[in-house]
């Protein structure tokens, strides 16, 4: 049972300085417990449970994708929010009440009242008495606000990335046990407390760029404690198995002075260092001096890390950008269709896999130019086992090792009928086709891109609202933890020597790279890739920090277009394929002092961006192994 007695606050997104905000706390303690939507709630459970002074939990479950689904699926008749958030307040919920620990979430999509509802329910089966705000964007074109039958969400799917301000008001008016938002930028949410419990203000610059840098190192979850960082290839970054076996969700703490340290559970798997911390911090970043941010722009080039322990590092060094500190527009996303995705795919395995699926390839593309002539350039193929990642240094050769592959064949087309007929094209392979293909799977949807537009604070409203269950005359049940504080194990003191990254044991020594000899780049640095729209980023951070200016020699934007050309490439076999073009492609390369690393950003690279790449690897994660299997040749 719901009960909505507190009035509901509107207010446009022009920043007005906090009325003698107060100091409610000499330090906050901001946990994340969700890095996307599909990360693991036992996870969030064991960080609530092992740290026990954490005020906040957040729970960043959106991206452009994810956005783009909910679209979908509320404008075909479905929920316009995260359908786990059943799944992870069931399990939450017991812990973060007993303990006082508020949850944030962005799980609210384009729909955070109907999420709000949902939490109600689960904290009533429960037998729990728990206030549930809500913090969204509001548009007035539409009356409610809604194109989907009255509910509350932003109009026709269109969403602007809010600030912390939004979850501030929340804090401040209604001290809530959990708050569900729409599309909220990612460091933002974890601003928030911030701002609220040490007292900071709007025009306190400096300390919100330090909370921003907080938030962003945050947001991914286990990408700061060692999940997608091991490597068997790279010496220093071959971790033993069981260390990712118990990876802790990472945690801040952060002092009202603007002090940041991060963190990992006492005793949890993983690794916190500075490596880890570098890899994220210029994670799906452009210009490090230029990251824009709802609530202020920060310069992050002479951020640093010390570490104080194998669990926890302290980061300083973020500040307001010289050029610009706060932004004047906000970023809306507009969801637009922009065609039918078909696709197939197919297995061959022994003796002439390859050449079965280049001759299947060819004939695909024949039948569909013989039924629709002129649509072959919208199909990209590629054979995973062989070459889908693109991901081999460049001149090399490895076809006849392969014995087990599959060929993928994926179009955009503007027609749901030319997607339709590359899915039935590809099933005649099964008796028209070369022999022993098999396992074939096809399949054609709809596909949203998410528009970007800048927007004036003064158009973009959000409101915030309360609603509370009510079960004070219900019997409490008992709760049931699948994972009681008592039987989370820590990992034996008298085994930590076997399960510690081997590559950065204390007292490992780090050396310079050789020169004068061809070697692989992940020998010299190691990388990571994120994703913004059609647009890649990823870093180069060495392993010796003074070979970084050896690296610039070589790292330039004409070798970067250079090894990237291969992206673009629509087909495994390259004489039925164009000359790829790379006249829209541009590179830049920033220093990044602070860490002693390069960010490299590629425009134009992932074949439209997430939500309507024909690649197996929408987001270009793998790029970065691209790039680190190069050889290169240091002086």
């Amino acid at each position: 049972m719901a009960n909505p007695d507190v009035k509901e606050f509107l207010c446009d997104s022009v920043i007005n300085l906090r009325v003698n905000p107060k100091r409610r706390r000499e330090t906050v303690y901001v946990g994340c417990g969700a890095g996307f939507g599909g990360d693991r709630p036992l996870a969030a459970l064991k960080l609530l449970q092992r740290v026990e002074d954490l005020n906040y939990l957040v729970l960043e479950c959106l991206a452009e994708r994810t956005l783009a689904d909910r679209w979908l699926s509320m404008a075909s008749g479905g929920v316009g929010y995260d359908p786990r958030v059943s799944e992870w307040m069931h399990l939450l919920l017991p812990v973060a009440v007993e303990k006082g620990t508020c949850i944030i979430t962005n799980m609210g999509a384009i729909d955070p009242s109907g999420a709000q509802k949902k939490v109600l329910d689960v904290a009533s089966e429960l037998g729990l008495t728990i206030s549930v705000a809500v913090a969204h964007e509001v548009h007035f074109e539409t009356g409610s606000g809604s194109s989907f039958g009255g509910q509350s969400c932003s109009a026709g799917g269109t969403s602007t990335y809010l600030g912390a301000a939004p979850i501030v008001e929340c804090l401040e008016k209604y001290q809530p046990d959990v708050i569900i938002t729409s599309r909220v930028a990612d460091a933002a949410l974890f601003l928030a407390p911030m701002v609220y419990e040490l007292g900071w203000n709007w025009n306190d610059l400096e300390l919100l760029a330090q909370g921003t840098l907080a938030g962003h190192l945050l947001e991914c979850g286990c990408q700061l404690t060692g999940g997608y960082f091991m490597h068997p290839g790279d010496q220093y970054r071959d971790m033993a198995f069981p260390l990712l076996q118990d990876l802790s969700l990472p945690y801040a703490e952060i002092g009202y002075d603007g002090k940041v340290c991060v963190s990992k559970a006492e005793g949890s798997g993983g690794i916190l260092n500075t490596s880890t911390c570098a890899e994220q911090l210029l994670y799906e970043i452009a210009d490090p001096s230029a990251y824009i941010t709802p609530d202020v722009v920060i310069d992050i080039q002479g951020v640093s890390f010390l570490p104080l322990s194998d669990c926890k590092v302290q980061c300083s060094g973020a500040k307001p950008s010289a050029n610009t500190s706060v932004p004047e527009k906000l970023l809306r996303l507009i969801p637009k269709e922009c065609g039918w995705k078909g696709w197939g795919e197919i297995s061959y395995g022994g003796h002439g896999s390859i050449q079965r699926a280049k001759a299947s390839e060819f004939l695909v593309r024949s039948w569909m130019e013989e039924t629709i002539p002129g649509v072959n350039h919208c199909i990209l193929s590629y054979v995973i086992g062989l070459d889908s990642l693109k991901a081999t240094s460049n001149g090399t050769e490895s076809w006849q090792s392969c014995r087990d592959i599959r060929l993928r064949m994926d179009g955009l087309f503007k027609l749901k009928e030319h997607a339709v007929q590359l899915s039935k094209e590809f099933t005649a392979l099964y008796t028209n086709g070369p022999a022993g293909g098999g396992g074939i799977s096809t399949g054609h949807k709809m596909e949203i891109v998410l528009e970007k537009r800048l927007v004036s604070r003064e158009s973009v409203m959000w409101k915030t609202g309360l609603q509370h269950t009510n079960t004070s005359d219900s019997e409490t049940p008992e709760h049931h933890s699948p994972v009681a504080q008592e039987k989370i194990q820590k990992i034996p003191k008298e085994n930590q020597n076997n399960l510690t990254m081997r590559g950065y044991q204390s007292g490992f020594h780090h050396s310079p790279a050789p020169s004068g000899q061809k070697i692989p780049l992940y020998s010299v640095a190691h990388s990571r890739a994120g994703d913004k729209g059609n647009d890649i980023n990823f870093s180069i951070i060495p392993h010796y920090s003074p070979d970084i200016e050896r690296l610039k020699l070589i790292i330039t934007p004409q070798w970067v277009k250079h090894v990237m050309s291969v992206l673009l490439s629509t087909s495994s076999f390259l004489e039925i394929d164009a000359k790829p073009i790379d006249e829209n492609v541009s590179v830049e390369i920033y220093d990044v002092k602070g860490i002693h690393a390069m960010n490299v950003v590629v425009r134009n690279i992932l074949d439209g961006g997430v939500n309507c790449s024909r690649r197996i690897d929408r987001h270009g994660k793998t790029i970065s192994d691209l790039i680190l299997c190069q050889q290169v040749v240091l002086i």
